[in-house]
């Protein structure tokens, strides 16, 4: 069955073109037929024309390659193994939002025929797959899940920014409902990855497996984010007391920071709700995530008393931020926790400015109601780094006191720079 995928005799198709189909997609097509579908007419002719509308790919990589972007589902009837990779978040009341796998699923199952296997990239919580996704699928193609069809579940470990731990070269989880299924799955895989593919003994293992990479990396920084808070009232620099602890050889270096984007701070609430369904009422995990929910609400109240400690009005000052992306050095702005710091200054009427030279001024404000500045004013009575952008590396304490008045303040969300002595400096 692989080598008619290798002579493309069969086509593979992706189905959601974001930044973690795209890639994927991409480097399938070095090697097999694709067909890259994604419902967004425009990004789909963006990705004809070679730009990756995430901006993570450069132009050179949609080059020698045998793929067809289109919008056209009709397309996928070609495809003997479907591919989906759409995004899981949250709604507001912080309950998982399948719209987009139900939707991808009932896309997919229009076009399914005998014999063709759908892989699921999408994190989701245990079970997911098979108590919501194959029924959709059987439903849709009016075929029987593992025996007219299959299903396999590999999740996507791809970190947006990350220019050295890409697709290709992180280790790979394969699971499926049936070993010739995985067998498959697993040697098609193998021809794009690099790193090695890890078979899972079943799929809702690996389900698990992924979603609790991302809690896991929550509740460590939570607890270092509550321990900045403790070491805050004791006027102690947490950061040097993580490295004076990180000289013992079984101590983890985690940092206190937002925590946000669509990964880390989503994936938590996915076994949230699994655990509430089944009857458990989960705590540490819960904990963690509110806390650190919590940090823009702790990160504006100091800032505004310190503002009132040096005799200004928070209502009549004017405060700098630099950076509102989720993490350093993208353009994604999803669930940014700057996006909450700037809204929690503004509750106390400061006014505030953003800038940032990955983020889109047209995104920002069509989805927080937030202006991007093309660059910063010359009056701040403080600044707060909240992104280490490679671009802000290099600036310096006399550049902070050129775009200051009197008595300002710093607050190094990242800790960029070393402490500086002519601001008032803060960080977590």
């Amino acid at each position: 069955m692989i080598e008619k995928f290798r002579n493309k005799e069969k086509l593979i198709s992706v189905i959601g073109l974001g930044y973690v189909g795209l890639p994927l997609a991409i480097e399938f097509a070095k090697f097999f037929k694709v067909i890259a579908f994604d419902i967004n007419e425009e990004r789909v002719n963006q990705m004809k024309n070679g730009f990756d509308p995430s901006e993570e790919l450069s132009s050179d990589k949609f080059e020698n390659i045998d793929i067809l972007f289109t919008s056209d589902p009709e397309e996928l009837c070609k495809a003997s193994i479907h591919i989906i990779a759409v995004p899981t978040d949250i709604n507001k009341d912080n309950v998982p939002n399948l719209g987009p796998l139900q939707s991808a699923s009932h896309t997919t199952g229009k076009y399914l025929k005998e014999g063709d296997i759908v892989v699921y990239e999408s994190t989701v919580y245990p079970g997911c797959t098979e108590d919501e996704c194959i029924p959709i699928l059987e439903r849709e193609s009016n075929l029987v899940g593992g025996k007219d069809f299959f299903v396999a579940y590999s999740p996507e470990r791809i970190v947006p920014g990350d220019k050295i731990r890409t697709l290709t070269n992180i280790l790979k989880i394969v699971s499926a409902n049936d070993k010739h299924t995985l067998d498959l799955v697993s040697e098609l895989y193998s021809a794009i990855i690099t790193a090695g593919i890890y078979k899972a003994n079943s799929i809702k293992v690996a389900e698990a497996a992924k979603v609790i990479e991302n809690t896991q990396r929550d509740l460590n920084i939570s607890l270092m984010n509550e321990l900045s808070i403790i070491f805050d009232r004791l006027n102690i620099d947490t950061r040097e007391v993580i490295k004076a602890a990180a000289t013992k050889w079984n101590f983890h270096e985690y940092y206190p920071g937002l925590v946000g984007g669509h990964c880390i701070s989503v994936d938590p609430f996915y076994l949230i709700h699994k655990a509430r369904e089944v009857g458990y009422e989960p705590q540490v995990i819960a904990a963690g995530r509110m806390l650190n929910d919590q940090i823009p609400n702790h990160i504006t109240k100091t800032l505004v008393q310190k503002l009132i400690s040096h005799g200004k009005n928070p209502g009549k000052s004017k405060v700098l931020v630099q950076g509102i992306t989720f993490k350093e050095n993208v353009s994604d702005i999803r669930n940014s926790k700057v996006v909450d710091l700037v809204k929690e200054l503004m509750a106390y009427s400061v006014n505030v400015h953003v800038i940032d030279p990955y983020a889109s001024a047209n995104q920002l404000a069509k989805d927080y109601s937030i202006t991007l500045m093309d660059k910063a004013a010359d009056d701040y009575d403080a600044v707060i780094v909240a992104v280490s952008h490679i671009d802000y590396a290099e600036l310096d304490e006399e550049y902070y006191l050129s775009i200051t008045n009197q008595n300002p303040i710093m607050f190094d969300l990242k800790a960029l720079y070393e402490p500086m002595t002519k601001l008032d400096y803060w960080r977590l």
